[in-house]
């Protein structure tokens, strides 16, 4: 049982496997967080709020009780305008102008699993059992506001999620001004703050720094989760790395303009809130209806980073993604785009899909300018209708002609956005986010598609279905390569206008849902200019993202790092791409390109036909190791050794959840002159096993391989990769 609930206290304990969660209804009615953090057992536990006078100019909601301070308080859900100072979770306008609310406890209700939330992603269980959901109602009586504060424990995935209804029970309009998902109170500031940051090519940074007094935020103000940012935040204890410290992990399963932020106040405390971002976002509530908020998903871990992220990546790879795919193996694909670009014809098309099918390659997937007249991109985004120049015996014949060789066959689209050079921008002008009077900005040459709208998501999936339906497609690569400006809708009212950007996303989860539940034997990849939304909304619809556009290796050494961090590796899309590198002009091995490539779904981007014998002969030899080491990166259990951002070598390793195997990659940038041994120590392996290693006649026990280390980096180079395979040793 993950929730235990005290009536004569009325004390709420959420307990996961190796995490408590402890609130309490104050006899004001105030719910008041207690305690967040390792396990405790369940009893009272009560006397870990402790309340006092901290200043008489403090205002005092409870007049018997001068203790009790909402600017001191630790609340499960505080509002702003009667005496607490700080950020608030929820913030709405009234019918009269004010923006003063006051919640208090009204009653609780208990759920066996986890119910769905209304149009949106979330974390789901399989069977009952695997959840138990707590909702918390508190009333405003003045504004007839109701919140439903939901959280629901999944014991055994070592994880809490929380989100909150709200549900308008007036007579009257009410406006949302601020609806985050979850905020938390924590006792003192003594913590750094992680987040994950960048930029286009460069995504998914890991920042730390020392909490400070007042505001320390992330956000995405982009319309989109954006390659700047992540929907993602974290609280560590000073000195935590990847096997030891407290690590407080928050989540949020939204793909849209978030916020994630901390506040250290006078007393040294902490709030920490995440949702929605509140900039340039309002939402009109009118008798009766509700909002729904997204779900954040919070992980606490005594042991690390590492213990943090295995608990996400489990989770997300289990109970986020969806489909037939979930637990299947990754086909190793190549993709043509760093290839050809825009120039192909089917005849060129066939030849790589021939030369993959040679070296072992399973799927071709066609990129960018099957379609309308897109000969470059200022062009015929929207008219997904077949360029028979290209192609003029049509898409059919093409699939088919790759299906022959014994290939499966993939198809890039971009369907949210659409090119003023259009037929369907000639004859929808108005279906473009846009605001009347405004200059339509265009990025990359393009606008967005306004996905608020219903008419318009119901003829991108009429266009869609009709190509999906026309051939043997089993994959499929969904990209969005611009961010939202000018961003308002034809259709909405004026008052509702600053829901443009929210309602875009409900439009766009209506989208995938409907796409992916019709075609649920294809394959369906995110990409948003490489990881540009990059986040859990989009996990749910879609198992894999493109990771980076940038596909250097020694860039994404520290891109797929840095995403690890939250991402399971089998989200992660990974290719082998030309060299000079279409992105930094670096110049790689092919071995240190497929080992970093290996590290996450495999694949290649790049003209096969222009291999030489050579090359041909280490491709088919890359092909056939991921073969066999793919089910242990993709759904292994992951491990870092070796961090890009603090030093010049790299290692991560994947484990078998039962230890009878092991892969281990390491990396070294650059080379040394008379270097130092480097010893390198695994992790995750069994103690009391003995491994052997692939190409070695030694035997090597497991707690030496781990506590004392193993040699590596003997090559020399720059630019150096090499892996090491693990097998537990039958006796």
């Amino acid at each position: 049982m993950g929730i235990h609930i005290d009536a004569k206290l009325q004390l709420f304990h959420l307990q996961t496997k190796g995490a408590s969660y402890v609130f309490q209804i104050l006899p004001s009615g105030y719910a008041a967080h207690l305690y967040y953090g390792k396990r405790l057992r369940a009893g009272d536990l009560s006397w870990l709020l402790v309340t006092q006078e901290r200043c008489s100019f403090s205002p005092n909601p409870v007049p018997e009780d001068r203790s009790i301070s909402l600017d001191t308080l630790p609340q499960e859900l505080p509002v702003y305008g009667t005496s607490d100072y700080r950020h608030p979770l929820l913030q709405a306008k009234l019918d009269n102008g004010t923006t003063i609310t006051e919640f208090k406890y009204v009653s609780y209700r208990m759920e066996q699993g986890k119910p769905r939330l209304d149009g949106l992603p979330s974390v789901y269980v399989e069977r009952e059992s695997e959840a138990e959901t707590l909702v918390l109602h508190m009333q405003d009586k003045v504004s007839g506001l109701h919140v439903e504060l939901i959280y629901t424990v999944l014991e055994e995935y070592d994880a809490i999620t929380r989100s909150l209804r709200i549900n308008n029970d007036s007579d009257t309009n009410v406006e949302l001004l601020q609806a985050l998902s979850a905020s938390i109170d924590f006792p003192h500031m003594d913590y750094e703050w992680l987040q994950l940051s960048g930029a286009w090519t460069r995504e998914r940074d890991i920042v730390r720094r020392p909490l400070a007094y007042g505001m320390q935020a992330v956000e995405s103000r982009r319309g989109s989760s954006s390659h700047q940012q992540n929907p993602f935040a974290a609280l560590l204890s000073p000195g935590t790395d990847e096997d030891h410290g407290e690590v407080y992990g928050f989540s949020l399963v939204y793909s849209g303009s978030f916020i994630a932020q901390a506040e250290v106040d006078q007393f040294r405390t902490t709030r920490l809130s995440i949702g929605i971002n509140p900039f340039d976002f309002t939402w009109l509530l009118e008798p009766g209806e509700s909002f729904q908020t997204p779900e954040t998903v919070m992980v606490y871990s005594a042991d690390g980073l590492g213990g943090m992220s295995r608990i996400y990546h489990k989770l997300y790879r289990e109970r986020l993604a969806r489909g037939q795919f979930r637990d299947k193996e990754r086909p190793v694909l190549v993709n043509n785009w760093e290839a050809t670009y825009f120039n192909f014809n089917a005849e060129k098309i066939e030849s790589i899909a021939k030369a993959g099918q040679e070296l072992g390659i399973e799927l071709f997937v066609l990129d960018d300018g099957w379609f309308g007249h897109r000969d470059s991109d200022n062009s015929s985004l929207g008219d997904w209708v077949v360029d028979l120049n290209k192609m003029p015996e049509g898409l059919n014949d093409l699939v088919h002609r790759v299906n022959q060789l014994g290939m499966q066959f993939g198809l890039w689209f971009e369907p949210e956005m659409v090119s003023p050079d259009s037929d369907l921008y000639r004859k929808h002008p108005d279906w473009c986010l846009h605001v009347p009077e405004r200059r339509r900005t265009e990025g990359r040459q393009q606008l967005i598609l306004d996905f608020s709208r219903q008419d318009v998501r119901d003829e991108i999936v009429r266009m869609l279905s009709d190509v999906l339906s026309s051939a043997p497609i089993t994959y499929v690569k969904w990209d969005m390569n611009r961010n939202m400006t000018e961003i308002g809708s034809a259709l909405l009212p004026p008052q509702r206008q600053r829901e443009t950007a929210h309602r875009y996303m409900l439009g766009l989860y209506e989208v995938m849902e409907r796409i992916t539940s019709s075609f649920p034997h294809i394959l369906f990849e995110s990409c948003s200019g490489g990881g540009g939304r990059f986040d859990p909304g989009m996990l749910h619809y879609m198992p894999q993202t493109w990771t980076s556009d940038n596909t250097d290796a020694i860039a994404r050494l520290r891109i797929q790092y840095g995403t690890s961090l939250v991402y399971p590796v089998s989200s992660m899309g990974s290719h082998v791409s030309a060299v000079p590198n279409h992105q930094l002009n670096r110049t790689t091995s092919l071995d240190t390109r497929g080992l970093v490539a290996m590290s996450g779904n495999f694949g290649y981007e790049l003209d096969l036909t222009r291999f030489s014998e050579e090359e041909n002969e280490a491709v088919k030899k890359q092909v056939t190791l991921y073969k066999e080491i793919r089910g242990l990166v993709q759904f292994g259990l992951h491990y870092r050794l070796l961090s890009p951002f603090e030093g010049n070598e790299t290692a991560w390793m994947f484990v078998a959840e039962d230890g009878s195997e092991a892969a281990v990659f390491y990396f070294r940038v650059l080379s040394e002159s008379n270097a130092p041994l480097s010893r390198l120590k695994l992790k995750g392996l069994d103690p009391a096993a003995d491994y052997s290693i692939l190409g070695s006649e030694g035997i090597y026990s497991g707690d030496a391989l781990m506590y004392a280390g193993i040699s590596v980096g003997e090559k020399r180079g720059d630019f150096h990769g090499e892996l090491i395979r693990l097998t537990r040793a039958s006796h």
